[in-house]
């Protein structure tokens, strides 16, 4: 049986594999439009993952999750929460910005993936999941709720409430934070506080997170996977 230090540069190693396979990937028509694959970040190990819809167009310019106004706010929330986002996993459900142009303009506007696409990416997400080894997943909307726990979920009704995937794993159901700011101004405060209150169902495991990225990188004596991401390696 591997010593846990091998199974964790294993794992590093099969993350790294998968993130360059995944880039290359044309198992649907998305990844020909797309800048760019955008894989996840964080840190294998990590208790917590949270999982949005697709990137954005900040995402696919840059090629990292939740660096657009959406992952402005999800920052926000981390701040607002207490949480350390290094030391929790981000991805999508979807690896490639689907997008369509502006009516009058230049802006690509983004475009829900259909569900044959996010079934095309199903496996690069489990792989993320087999590899990090969350012991709770955050579904931020409904593609990720989905995808995640293998049926349709109305989000509105189920948010805040947690399910069980088949492999055993807890799924907290909560809004994307896309949907927040499209929501009315005068009522974004009450609804970004609503928000708060589901993702705090969560805190226990991003608390757990901290001790759990630190015996990690300790173990592996390498790089985060997320500071590989950030230098293309």
């Amino acid at each position: 049986m591997p010593s846990p230090n091998a199974d964790l540069r294993e794992r590093e190693r099969a993350w790294v594999q998968q993130r360059q396979l995944a880039e290359a990937c044309r198992e649907c028509p998305l990844g020909a439009r797309a800048t760019q694959t955008v894989w996840g970040e964080g840190p294998l190990g990590a208790v917590l993952m949270l999982v949005g819809e697709q990137p954005g167009d900040q995402e696919d310019i840059q090629g990292r999750p939740f660096v657009g106004p959406a992952g402005q706010l999800l920052d926000s929330a981390f701040h607002d929460l207490g949480w350390d986002r290094s030391n929790v996993y981000v991805t999508n459900a979807v690896k490639h910005f689907k997008w369509v142009p502006e009516v009058r303009g230049k802006r690509r506007m983004h475009k829900t993936p259909a569900q044959r696409e996010a079934d095309a990416c199903e496996h690069w997400l489990e792989s993320e999941i087999a590899l990090v080894r969350p012991r709770a997943i955050v579904a931020l909307g409904a593609v990720a709720a989905h995808q995640l726990l293998k049926r349709p979920v109305p989000v509105m009704r189920e948010r805040g409430h947690w399910f069980d995937r088949a492999d055993g794993r807890a799924v907290l159901v909560t809004l994307h934070p896309s949907a927040l700011l499209r929501t009315d101004p005068a009522a974004r405060e009450l609804a970004y506080t609503a928000w708060l209150n589901d993702l705090r169902l969560a805190s226990r495991f991003a608390r757990d997170d901290r001790r759990a990225a630190l015996r990690n990188r300790a173990a592996s004596g390498t790089p985060s996977p997320r500071a590989r991401a950030a230098r293309g390696t």
